[in-house]
């Protein structure tokens, strides 16, 4: 097999050094007696001492050739594993409106609010999709992104827990959550690339309509999962006093489903109906199961280094060049 360099570029200074050796060696030909006929000097031959005596410059130019050659790192590749991973690009679109306060969910006979279970299922569907770019965009009266995508999911599930009603003004923008989340998936070069958007109530504010942010997504192919969460009608809605005591109203909640319909339809995707807390994470566990990309990729290369050879020989050269330079080719001024 070819032996490969690391650092291939340290081979360009070998013509470097041959030019520089050549002209070293012009400089220095000549005679160091003059004569009056040359017929003199040819009677007189040459020993093999003289015709030999560029020997140690051609073996000190191999030196520092082997040495270069030793620099650029030579090695002979043992092993390539190569990872097949799949994974796509996904966007979660989360609502932080004031509705999502509502604690119609419950965990072990205690209440906890939409937006505290919903993060919790999130983490667990993040936890699950190690080999995936992910994003998080939050929207109430606007959309802000959260976390763009990234493989560090650590860090994406930091800035998750960090979320909270009130972070943005209480209303509910589903189409500037979509137009978020598609600038997020804009530069994505994945084959797959999707948006889940989970939102409890009704397009109410924002200057794009959640079917014309959908028409943006179908034309970029990419789908939109719509969950809509919590229950309808009469809910619980917790309230604090002027005292700091909690105490809950019943609330009306109403949820757009016809539009979260057509938007998953238009891009062909699915909508889901979380009512319950077991009903979403199922959903999640089901959109865990989408289809994936697979992704060639190398995972390590294994290489046997080459420089010792070289270094090797050229310190037998260079100490041979020495040897003779000493004995047989020795100049006494």
């Amino acid at each position: 097999m070819i032996p490969e360099f690391k650092t291939p570029l340290v081979l360009l200074l070998i013509p470097l050094l041959l030019a520089l050796f050549w002209y070293l060696q012009r400089r220095r030909e000549g005679t160091s007696f003059r004569f009056s006929s040359l017929s003199l000097v040819r009677q007189l031959g040459s020993t093999w001492r003289v015709r030999w005596s560029f020997l140690p410059v051609v073996l000190r130019a191999l030196v520092l050739i082997l040495l270069l050659i030793a620099l650029a790192g030579p090695r002979k590749l043992l092993a390539e594993s190569k990872l097949t991973t799949e994974g796509i690009d996904i966007v979660l679109a989360l609502d932080v409106s004031g509705s999502m306060s509502a604690e119609d969910y419950v965990i072990n006979g205690q209440r906890i609010s939409r937006l505290d279970i919903i993060k919790s299922t999130v983490e667990n569907f993040i936890k699950q999709r190690k080999d995936d770019r992910l994003g998080l965009i939050v929207f109430g009266s606007q959309a802000y992104t959260v976390c763009p995508l990234t493989t560090d999911h650590e860090w994406l599930l930091e800035n998750l827990r960090q979320i909270r009603i009130g972070l943005i003004e209480d209303a509910t923008a589903i189409g500037s959550g979509i137009a978020t989340s598609l600038l997020r998936l804009k530069k994505s070069k994945a084959k797959t690339r999707i948006i889940v958007l989970l939102t409890d109530g009704v397009n109410n504010s924002g200057k794009i309509q959640p079917l014309d942010a959908a028409k943006m997504a179908q034309a970029m192919g990419i789908k939109v999962y719509t969950i809509g969460a919590g229950t309808t009608g009469i809910v619980p809605f917790p309230v604090v006093d002027e005292f700091g005591n909690k105490h809950y109203e019943q609330a009306q909640f109403d949820l757009d489903e016809d539009t979260l319909k057509k938007i998953a339809d238009m891009t062909g995707a699915e909508y889901f109906r979380a009512a319950d807390t077991e009903s979403l994470r199922h959903i999640y566990a089901q959109i865990d199961k989408l289809e994936k990309t697979k992704i060639e990729d190398k995972g390590f290369k294994q290489y046997d280094p080459l420089f010792w050879y070289f270094v090797g020989t050229a310190l037998g050269l260079l100490a041979l060049e020495l040897t003779l330079n000493n004995t047989v080719f020795l100049k006494i001024p």
